[in-house]
C-alpha cells in the first residue's frame, strides 16, 4: 500500500501513521530500529530497494530523506509505504524542497521510533563527517559508501579517517568480510609463520581494495603494497608471503569462485561472490556498536599501505601477485575433476543388473510362491 501525503507537515505524517497502524494491526510491532536514508531524488527508489531487502533481517521504520533543490518555497510531499511496498518495514519518504532541504533533521525528528536506536545511510555522497552532520549527530550508527561516491575514493577514504568517530563504518568494509574471514582461516592452519609481506591486487575505483590492504597492514604488521588493476572491478587476489611459501587467494574473472593455494594443502575453489549492497547494509544494521577492526584498518592501516608503482599485470610478471590466468585454469581442472568425481560416484551407488544365473534363480522363487499361493487359495 502506496499512500501519498503531497504539501504535508510532519503532523499530518505522524497522524497518518497512526491511523494505518491501526487499519493494518501489526504493521509497527516488532521495529527494532529507524532507519534514516539520505539521499537525491535520483537515487531514491534504488535505495529504497535497498533498504527494503537488507530490513528484512532487521524490520524497521524506514525514513527517506529526498532533498530536493533548494531553490523556491519550502515544501514537504510525503509518501507512506506499507505491506508488500515496504517489504518487513514501514517506509515514510520526505521529500524536502526550498530551506526546508537544509533542515532533514527536524523534519525526521518527529517521526523516530520511540527508545529505538538510530541508523543513518548516505548511499551516494556522505557528509565531509558524519559524525558532526545534524541528522549523523543523532545516530549511534552512521553508513556511508566510498564507492558510490561521485568524490575520488582515495579522498573519501582520507576525509573518513581524519573526522572518525565510534558508530562511522562504510560499506567499502563490508564487501570484504568475506576476504577477511578466507585469509583469516587460512593463516589459522599450520605452519604457523609470521607473514613477511603481502600484496593486494585492486580495481583502480575499488576503495575495498585499500581497507583490506589497510587491515592486512594493521594486523599483520608487515610490508603491504596495493597494484591497480585497470581492466577489472573490485578486489582481484591477495598474496601472503611466508618462509615456507606463499598464501595466494584469487577471484578470477567470473567473479562468483575463488582458488585458495598455500602450502601443504591442495589447491581449494571457494565460493566468493561480489555481495550486494543490500547484503552489507543488513551486516552493519546487525551490530550498532563501534566497530574497532574498521578503525584500526581506516585510520592506522591505511597510511602504512604502499601504492605499487607496478600496474596488476607487471606485479605478476614480477612474481609480486598471483596470475589470475592460472588461477582461472586450476579453476576449471578442479570443476571438471569434481564433475568426474560425482560421476563416478553415481555409478558406483547404483544397483547393478542381476547376473543371468541371479535372474534364474528369482524367477524360479517367483513361480514358486505363486503356485503355493495358488495351492492355499484352492
Amino acid at each position: 500500500m502506496i499512500v501519498d501525503l503531497p504539501s504535508t507537515t510532519t503532523a499530518a505524517v505522524s497522524a497518518r501513521l497512526v491511523r494505518l497502524r491501526s487499519e493494518t494491526g501489526s504493521m509497527a510491532l516488532s521495529r527494532v530500529l529507524t532507519l534514516i536514508v539520505v539521499v537525491d531524488d535520483e537515487d531514491a527508489e534504488a535505495a529504497i530497494d535497498v533498504a527494503n531487502t537488507a530490513t528484512r533481517q532487521h524490520p524497521s521504520r524506514i525514513l527517506v530523506v529526498v532533498l530536493g533543490s533548494k531553490r523556491g518555497a519550502a515544501r514537504l510531499d510525503g509518501q507512506i509505504r506499507v505491506g508488500g511496498d515496504a517489504g518487513a518495514s514501514e517506509v515514510v519518504v520526505l521529500r524536502l524542497c526550498g530551506a526546508l532541504a537544509s533542515h532533514g533533521r527536524a523534519v525526521v525528528t518527529p517521526l523516530l521510533l520511540a527508545d529505538s536506536p538510530i541508523v543513518a545511510w548516505w548511499p551516494v555522497e556522505g557528509p565531509r563527517t558524519p559524525s558532526e552532520d545534524p541528522i549523523g549527530v543523532m545516530a549511534q550508527r552512521r553508513v556511508t559508501d566510498a564507492a558510490r561516491s561521485p568524490t575520488a575514493h582515495r579522498t573519501v577514504l582520507r576525509r573518513l579517517a581524519e573526522g572518525y568517530a565510534n558508530g562511522d563504518t562504510d560499506l567499502a568494509w563490508s564487501r570484504v568480510t568475506l576476504w577477511r574471514g578466507l585469509l583469516a582461516a587460512a593463516l589459522d592452519q599450520p605452519p604457523y609463520e609470521p607473514v613477511t609481506a603481502a600484496t593486494v591486487v585492486a580495481a583502480q575505483d575499488s576503495p575495498s581494495g585499500e581497507l583490506l590492504a589497510g587491515w592486512l597492514a594493521a594486523r599483520l604488521r608487515c610490508p603491504v603494497s596495493l597494484a591497480r588493476s585497470r581492466n577489472r572491478s573490485g578486489i582481484i587476489s591477495v598474496r601472503l608471503e611466508r618462509s615456507s611459501g606463499t598464501v595466494d587467494l584469487v577471484r578470477p574473472h567470473d567473479g562468483n569462485t575463488a582458488t585458495l593455494t598455500q602450502p601443504g594443502h591442495p589447491v581449494r575453489t571457494i565460493a566468493l561472490a561480489h555481495r550486494s549492497d543490500a547484503e552489507c547494509l543488513a551486516d552493519e544494521l546487525r551490530r550498532l556498536d563501534p566497530d574497532e577492526v574498521y578503525e584500526e584498518a581506516l585510520t592506522v592501516g591505511l597510511k602504512k599501505v604502499s601504492i605499487s608503482k607496478l600496474s596488476a599485470s607487471q606485479a605478476i610478471r614480477a612474481g609480486r601477485a598471483p596470475s589470475v590466468a592460472e588461477s582461472e585454469r586450476t579453476a576449471r581442472r578442479l570443476r571438471r575433476a569434481a564433475r568426474a568425481s560425482g560421476s563416478s560416484a553415481m555409478v558406483e551407488a547404483m544397483p547393478m543388473p542381476p547376473k543371468a544365473d541371479d535372474a534364474a534363480q528369482v524367477k524360479e522363487a517367483s513361480a514358486r510362491r505363486l503356485s503355493e499361493a495358488k495351492e492355499r487359495q484352492g
